[in-house]
């Protein structure tokens, strides 16, 4: 267990240096660093090659490292796999902000997927739905039989849900299978068993199945969770009170809860693409329930409280996993999750829902006082500055200069090295 992940000055240690830490700490192993360095490539390669097809490479993402996190009263390091700048360092400052009043709190989260079977050409839809509730034994009993293992874990088939619908080609009936995965994210199982039950279901209510499969908005999969920023670290009771005026506004239009919403999915997104969970499934259900009630909504609320400091909430589905398809296949991602010291679906899950409510409040605090692109820039000058070639030993100086004459390009960092290097050698063409 990680003593703290609270690590002073991580963000200017070398990665050779990140790494040692990780490892002094007994988070990692020396088989796990060669696999974070790509120095077991060539194995991870023949690895991928089985998980889609045509394989011809990998597109490496950077995996950074989240400090400071306590999520219901436990440390976390949380791997991130991103390449926009500042989503871990943002992440990392508000949770620094959060551990002083106890870190995050997050509910309980059982893992609860929908299976759908879509039925048409129902002659009569009330006689339907009561046959479908009379056989709902047998129905679930069906489906079970499809996942013993799942069952025998204590997972499984919960209930049936039915639902009849007015659509462009007459009435419809949509039965939601409710399925327990455990530690899954559960798309093979729930899959497996909603293309099972469907011949019954025709059998019983006459009609015709046509769709049967898994529904990313993940409704019974809800994480709530909550924190405290410190007033004084955040900015102050006036950074507070923008801040409420940001979200009202998130509140009143669409155009600003979308990016408001983007924003938390940057640094849960960056945990499940460490993770191996699927982005598009999470992405998915994230902005369904956004607009669940009619009317598209950021899945973060905020309030001050009697210290005034800034008190956060987000509310959204998370459906991921810790056990089965890639996680299994891809070393890399059990070792993220063994850096997280994660082995439960529903602990990851209040892992992310934490790391996006510190992404979203970043992000907040940001546009509130300095504006987004402070930060965004001073990350891509650095990478700016790489890009033209310029040698260690200058790159503060360059930095320094090139920000205090806010045009971040190649061609200007070429020009304040080549003006620091004018009486010598060694200029950069």
């Amino acid at each position: 267990m990680v003593k703290t992940s609270e690590l002073s000055k991580f963000y200017k240690k070398s990665i050779h240096e990140r790494l040692s830490i990780l490892e002094e700490e007994g988070i990692i192993s020396t088989k796990d660093i060669n696999l974070l360095r790509c120095e077991e490539g060539s194995a991870v390669l023949g690895t991928l090659d089985t998980m889609i097809e045509n394989v011809i490479g990998i597109l490496p993402l950077p995996i950074g490292i989240a400090t400071n996190f306590v999520v219901n009263g436990e440390e976390r390091l949380i791997p991130m796999a991103i390449e926009e700048p500042s989503v871990v360092a943002a992440a990392s400052n508000l949770a620094k902000m959060a551990r002083k009043h106890g870190g995050f709190q997050a509910d309980v989260v059982e893992a609860l997927m929908i299976g759908q079977v879509q039925l048409v050409d129902v002659d009569d839809v009330s006689e339907a739905i009561k046959e479908i509730r009379k056989h709902e034994e047998e129905i679930i009993d069906l489906a079970n039989d499809q996942d013993p293992i799942l069952v025998k874990l204590g997972g499984g088939a919960r209930r049936i849900n039915t639902l009849s619908m007015q659509t462009g080609m007459g009435t419809m009936i949509d039965v939601h299978l409710v399925v327990n995965c455990l530690d899954a994210m559960g798309a093979n199982a729930v899959n497996t068993m909603s293309e099972a039950i469907a011949p019954f279901l025709e059998k019983i209510t006459g009609a015709r199945a046509v769709l049967r499969i898994i529904s990313n908005l993940a409704i019974h999969r809800r994480v709530k969770c909550t924190a405290t920023f410190d007033m004084d670290m955040i900015g102050g009771r006036s950074t507070v009170e923008k801040i409420l005026e940001a979200v009202e506004f998130a509140k009143a239009s669409i155009f600003r809860a979308a990016t408001h919403n983007k924003g938390i999915m940057n640094g849960m997104i960056a945990v499940a693409q460490a993770t191996g969970n699927d982005t598009r499934a999470l992405e998915a259900g994230a902005h369904a329930y956004a607009a669940f009630e009619g009317k598209y909504k950021p899945l973060t609320d905020y309030r001050m409280d009697e210290e005034g400091n800034l008190v956060g909430v987000i509310d959204l589905p998370v459906s991921v996993g810790t056990i089965g398809g890639v996680i299994k296949t891809n070393p890399v991602y059990r070792t993220c999750l063994n850096i997280m010291e994660v082995t439960k679906a529903s602990t990851l899950s209040q892992v992310l829902a934490a790391v996006g409510l510190a992404q979203n409040a970043a992000a907040l605090r940001a546009l509130v006082s300095e504006g987004i692109q402070e930060g965004h820039m001073k990350l891509h000058a650095r990478n700016i500055i790489k890009t033209a070639g310029i040698p260690p030993e200058f790159r503060p100086q360059v930095l320094s200069k090139m920000l205090e004459g806010e045009t971040i390009r190649v061609d200007v960092a070429k020009k304040i090295y080549n003006q620091l290097r004018k009486e010598g050698g060694n200029l950069v063409s």
